[in-house]
């Protein structure tokens, strides 16, 4: 390459001049045809699932090439549309590195201004198989009961207007009606998101849908779709614009597309399929009979954790999670947290020892190259509670255990929301569904932080009624409330800290 030149862009034309540290697809791109499609197609997407994809054509080649859909920005026709599906990810691990070259999508969609690209693609008779990552809230459903939200703005739309949908299972529920009409295969859609009982909540919205158009559309699906499960876990921040220059300085190419991720990675899937299906359990996902216990393990352990030291990181002014896991009042905290909380809620996991799994994700989570900014872990935090905190807070409240360090972590996230109101000067922006909600309500009731609680816990399609109605949790997130909306929210996270061990709830209780 001509240093004096500008770097080339990544493309089938460059990839044989690479370097040679540098790995590349081992199998012949051009014979890839595509057998699967994939709808948002965001950096843990092409950290993940699509090289899953990568590693099955390298060892065992099949028709499972990957046309990439994007329902909501980025456009992707300037960054993979331009290098062929191409794109360079990058394993991060302190001070090393390593570059591989991901062949497994073959073409992108953007579909943004209609859903009439993506439909083409989601009712091929080509298409097998179709996995999901839009984030929590692309589901459109009501998180804490896991129902379509008839509400959404996008899905007041497609009910009057199913054929022209913008939702997520609006466009699934019309290209499933366009498939039943014409060719009628069957289909597997795999959502890939960090929800508990995924699957379920994806059959849920695209069913509730479907039942409300006339002509059978519910009884096919149910017929000829499958909704299985899964547990996914890799971590991968967003690209930075340092990202995409490192590779540029280091390997001398220009890729717009850049992905980075930690070594770690796992696939567990529900073993429910219609159709083909790629065989990813050869190449290290597993396919099991039930998810569940795999999902709350990663979710309550791993994704408890990170929202935990996201909140409480951005409090106490540390911007990325491994500044948080490094502070030791916070990795203190979250272990406890974890340890004497968390972990008695979990179901046994198959080849899995609890606490070696905690020091595993802790461990993953001071990953320094990782650059996983606190505020970007927070985003969309009211989609991602009811999983990762409350519910194993309610399990706990039955039995009578205490949730002093739960209960911190559910007000960590309130106060992060809060601290956005003209009350506290706007402090940060936050990307929340609730955010402004939450803001207005802090702005409203001022200091009364029990009038503050109540307002916030009133919130049922977050705060279970029951819940909301316990005196024990109340009060815990009250006095949450007025030690992490104080001057010093740390000082309060020391407090909680200095509880002794597996402390009960017939302790005396912190209150306002």
């Amino acid at each position: 390459m001509n240093a004096s030149a500008p770097p080339e862009r990544l493309g089938p034309k460059l990839i044989s001049r690479l370097r040679s540290d540098i790995q590349k697809p081992s199998y012949d791109r051009t014979a890839l045809a595509a057998g699967m499609a994939h709808i948002g197609v965001g950096a843990f997407h092409r950290c993940h699932q699509a090289e899953y994809t990568d590693d099955l054509l390298s060892s065992h080649f099949d028709r499972w090439g990957v046309v990439g859909i994007n329902i909501r920005p980025p456009n992707l026709s300037q960054t993979l549309g331009r290098q062929s599906g191409l794109y360079t990810r990058l394993i991060r691990e302190d001070a090393q590195v390593e570059a591989r070259i991901i062949g497994s999508i073959v073409r992108v969609v953007d579909s943004q201004d209609s859903a009439a690209p993506a439909l083409d693609v989601l009712a091929s008779a080509d298409i097998d198989m179709v996995t999901l990552t839009v984030t929590e809230k692309g589901y459109c459903h009501v998180p804490s009961s896991g129902a379509l939200d008839v509400g959404h703005p996008d899905i007041v739309h497609d009910l009057a207007n199913p054929l022209m949908p913008r939702s997520v299972p609006g466009i699934l529920a019309r290209a499933l009606e366009l498939r039943m009409n014409s060719h009628g295969r069957p289909v597997t859609l795999l959502s890939c998101d960090n929800i508990p009982t995924n699957g379920v909540i994806l059959a849920n919205v695209v069913q509730a849908l479907a039942s409300r158009r006339s002509n059978g559309l519910a009884d096919w699906i149910a017929a000829n779709v499958a909704f299985p499960s899964a547990m996914v876990d890799r971590i991968a921040p967003a690209t930075s614009p340092a990202d995409i220059e490192a590779v540029e300085q280091h390997f001398g190419y220009r890729d717009a597309a850049v992905v980075v991720g930690e070594p770690f990675r796992q696939w567990v899937i529900e073993q429910k399929f219609a159709g083909r299906v790629p065989r990813w359990d050869r190449v290290g996902a597993s396919f099991v009979g039930d998810v569940t216990p795999f999902e709350h393990l990663k979710m309550r352990v791993l994704n408890g954790a990170q929202t935990t030291l996201a909140t409480l990181g951005v409090l106490a002014g540390l911007e990325h999670t491994s500044d948080a896991i490094a502070d030791p009042l916070l990795a203190t905290f979250v272990r406890r947290m974890l340890t004497e909380e968390t972990l008695p809620t979990l179901m046994p996991v198959p080849g899995m020892a609890p606490l070696a799994y905690v020091e595993q994700s802790l461990a993953r989570l001071r990953n320094t190259a990782i650059r996983h900014r606190n505020h970007q872990i927070a985003t969309d935090g009211s989609q991602k509670i009811v999983q990762r905190l409350l519910n194993p807070i309610r399990e706990r409240l039955q039995r009578g255990d205490s949730i002093a360090f739960l209960s911190v972590a559910v007000t960590g996230w309130m106060a992060y929301l809060i601290r956005s109101s003209a009350r506290f000067g706007r402090r940060w922006p936050v990307s929340d569904p609730y955010g402004d909600r939450i803001a207005g309500l802090a702005d409203a009731v001022g200091a009364d932080t029990k009038a503050l609680a109540a307002a916030i816990l009133a919130i049922d399609t977050i705060f279970d009624p029951e819940l909301a109605a316990n005196g024990d949790f109340r009060n815990a997130i009250i006095a949450g409330l007025d030690g992490l909306l104080g001057d010093d929210p740390m000082a309060f996270v020391r407090q909680v800290c200095a509880l002794p061990t597996a402390a009960r709830l017939k302790r005396p209780t912190q209150s306002a």
